[in-house]
């Protein structure tokens, strides 16, 4: 499995720790092992735990290869962080398959395929404090099916660092994210056909407010090059998208263990 699966928890990791992307002076590898539990899809009261892998490669000049994000590239001083990128958004199945993110009782609704993103995400740090913005474009996959339209959405975050010390270093970051008429659609609405197909009414959803939340990521070093990050992520589904039938529960909560290894 792809860590496409926590990709929100990811994004909103690397807004506030402003993921090194600086111009370096050598190549940069860094490996990533572990796990996470999270609801089986945006909206449920399911849960998975699934296992994490990911790879990062940034070169001297800034042109990175990610696992979550794909290939792109990023530039950061002492204040300024900023990356563009192409890469998978994430998917969702009508059927519950341990390692996919979807449940059975989404039958009928058909699977929202991974397509082509586009991304550009910077972050500005002012005093203690980072301000972070991370805007996707998924392209159109299938016009003529119910979940095929392209989708933007727009995640906004602040966040700062609440302890550094012997044990390692704690930030927290306050976040919202925002989508268009087809990402919220996509992800939470219920067209006539998904209707007839499952135990859903039809439901338009509008664009607007997705969810605001909460990321606390407490980092541990184990040695020069590795250290251990554990992520607790808290979403409220809030607007269209809390109101969608496919809904169960609002608040959306996500734990994450990984192990990183730089070199």
């Amino acid at each position: 499995m792809r860590s496409r699966t926590i990709y929100l928890a990811a994004t909103s990791v690397c807004l506030l720790t402003c993921t090194q992307l600086s111009v370096a002076t050598d190549w940069q590898y860094s490996l990533q092992a572990g796990a996470a539990n999270l609801p089986r899809y945006s909206g449920s009261n399911e849960r998975m735990t699934a296992p994490l892998l990911g790879v990062n490669v940034i070169s001297p000049w800034g042109i990175f290869l990610d696992t979550n994000r794909g290939l792109g590239w990023g530039y950061e001083d002492d204040q300024l962080s900023f990356s563009a990128y192409v890469g998978a958004s994430t998917a969702r199945k009508d059927q519950k398959k341990s390692t996919h993110l979807g449940s059975d009782r989404l039958k009928g609704m058909g699977d929202i395929k991974s397509r082509p993103q586009f991304g550009v995400s910077a972050s500005y740090t002012l005093g203690s404090a980072i301000l972070g913005a991370t805007l996707e474009h998924a392209l159109e996959q299938d016009d003529k099916k119910d979940s095929g339209k392209a989708f933007t959405s727009l995640e906004l975050s602040i966040g700062t660092n609440l302890y550094d010390g012997d044990y390692g270093t704690v930030d927290a970051s306050l976040n919202s994210r925002f989508g268009d008429s087809n990402y919220v659609q996509t992800w939470y609405g219920v067209t006539s056909g998904q209707a007839q197909r499952s135990r859903f009414r039809a439901y338009d959803a509008k664009g607007g407010m997705v969810s605001r939340g909460l990321n606390l990521d407490w980092s541990v070093p184990l040695g020069e090059h590795t250290t251990f990050s554990t992520l607790l992520d808290v979403q409220y589904l809030s607007g269209d998208a809390g109101k969608s039938p496919i809904v169960e529960r609002r608040m959306q909560t996500s734990v994450m263990g990984v192990l990183n290894y730089t070199f």
